[in-house]
């Protein structure tokens, strides 16, 4: 995920994104099309700007932004539509500073904010492997339904297993950076979690 944000160069191949060769762009500039959301639910968002802050930030991710906040009352409404279908009850604390909110609600907003426009990849690290599992559910449901609203291309890292299989069209599994396992279609329908377990200790005693 480092490689394909920029955080990181490769040291050989390239990498291209819906065509282009991005290899050499620097993080901030793919970073207008790319959205992230990250294992720590501290890194996505601003702690001492207001949910609504946070939000237009996001939504004019790319644009040329000047010294004047463009807040109008249909834009807050908007935001407040967006917010409420995580059924965490942060609709109505637009005004509310970040840094006040759980990890949780801090993760939840985190997507929202990278898929406000919707980014040609989303990644996603492990974004709910620090949450409670009752709020993982919730987090993981909308993702799902972002996703697939939207036609998103995404890159999920997770280490839950059933989450794998459940998740997404193709399920690539890796061990000491190679691919032992690529799968795809109903043949990735039909797996199970003691399957994926056995491929990965084939691999481990390899």
């Amino acid at each position: 995920m480092n490689l394909i944000a920029g955080r990181i160069k490769p040291d050989i191949g390239e990498i291209f994104m819906d065509g282009i060769d991005i290899t050499s762009k620097p993080e901030h500039i793919r970073a207008k099309q790319i959205g992230r959301v990250f294992q720590d639910p501290l890194m996505g968002t601003a702690s001492d700007m207001r949910i609504y802050e946070n939000l237009v930030l996001a939504s004019k991710k790319g644009n040329k932004i000047g010294l004047k906040w463009c807040i109008y009352k249909h834009t807050l409404g908007r935001y407040k539509e967006i917010i409420s279908n995580l059924d965490l009850r942060l609709e109505d604390r637009l005004k509310t500073k970040v840094g006040l909110l759980s990890g949780g609600q801090r993760q939840a907003l985190t997507l929202l904010m990278a898929t406000i426009k919707k980014p040609k990849i989303l990644l996603l690290d492990e974004h709910t492997s620090a949450l409670d599992p009752k709020t993982a559910q919730k987090v993981l449901a909308e993702t799902d339904y972002i996703v697939k609203r939207d036609n998103l291309t995404t890159l999920m890292i997770t280490h839950n297993m059933s989450d794998a299989i459940k998740f997404g069209t193709r399920l690539i599994m890796i061990s000491n950076g190679k691919i032992i396992f690529d799968v795809s279609g109903k043949e990735k329908e039909g797996l199970t979690t003691e399957t994926l377990l056995k491929k990965f200790s084939q691999a481990e005693n390899l």
